[in-house]
Protein backbone atom coordinates (compact mmCIF):
# COMPACT_ATOMS: atom_id res chain seq x y z
CA UNK A 1 0.00 0.00 0.00
CA UNK A 2 1.57 3.09 -0.95
CA UNK A 3 1.37 5.97 1.59
CA UNK A 4 1.25 10.14 0.45
CA UNK A 5 3.72 12.21 2.01
CA UNK A 6 2.80 15.97 2.43
CA UNK A 7 5.20 18.82 1.30
CA UNK A 8 4.87 22.19 3.80
CA UNK A 9 6.84 25.16 3.17
CA UNK A 10 8.55 27.07 6.07
CA UNK A 11 9.26 30.76 5.14
CA UNK A 12 12.71 31.50 6.62
CA UNK A 13 12.73 35.07 5.55
CA UNK A 14 10.91 37.88 3.68
CA UNK A 15 12.62 40.17 1.28
CA UNK A 16 11.24 43.15 -0.84
CA UNK A 17 10.58 42.64 -4.14
CA UNK A 18 11.87 46.51 -4.55
CA UNK A 19 15.48 46.35 -3.85
CA UNK A 20 18.02 47.63 -5.35
CA UNK A 21 19.40 47.46 -9.10
CA UNK A 22 21.65 44.93 -9.59
CA UNK A 23 21.09 43.54 -5.50
CA UNK A 24 19.54 39.63 -4.75
CA UNK A 25 19.10 40.20 -0.68
CA UNK A 26 17.02 36.95 -0.84
CA UNK A 27 18.99 34.55 -3.21
CA UNK A 28 22.32 35.64 -1.33
CA UNK A 29 20.23 34.60 2.37
CA UNK A 30 19.84 31.12 0.78
CA UNK A 31 22.76 30.86 -0.47
CA UNK A 32 23.87 31.21 2.95
CA UNK A 33 21.69 28.82 4.08
CA UNK A 34 22.41 26.39 1.82
CA UNK A 35 26.09 26.82 2.47
CA UNK A 36 24.73 25.43 5.90
CA UNK A 37 23.34 22.43 4.79
CA UNK A 38 19.45 23.67 4.80
CA UNK A 39 18.21 23.30 1.53
CA UNK A 40 16.69 26.93 1.15
CA UNK A 41 14.66 27.89 -1.60
CA UNK A 42 13.55 31.49 -3.24
CA UNK A 43 9.84 32.18 -4.29
CA UNK A 44 7.90 34.83 -5.28
CA UNK A 45 4.63 35.91 -2.88
CA UNK A 46 2.75 38.05 -5.64
CA UNK A 47 0.26 39.33 -3.11
CA UNK A 48 2.42 40.62 -0.90
CA UNK A 49 5.09 41.66 -3.73
CA UNK A 50 8.16 39.81 -1.71
CA UNK A 51 10.32 37.17 -2.23
CA UNK A 52 10.42 34.63 0.37
CA UNK A 53 13.22 32.16 1.24
CA UNK A 54 11.68 28.49 1.99
CA UNK A 55 12.50 25.30 2.88
CA UNK A 56 10.62 22.48 2.41
CA UNK A 57 9.41 19.85 5.26
CA UNK A 58 8.18 16.11 4.50
CA UNK A 59 5.42 15.05 6.72
CA UNK A 60 3.37 11.73 6.51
Amino acid sequence: MATATARSRTVLERFPAGGPRGSWPAEEYAAARRAQGTDAQVVMDLHTDQFLVVTHTTTQ
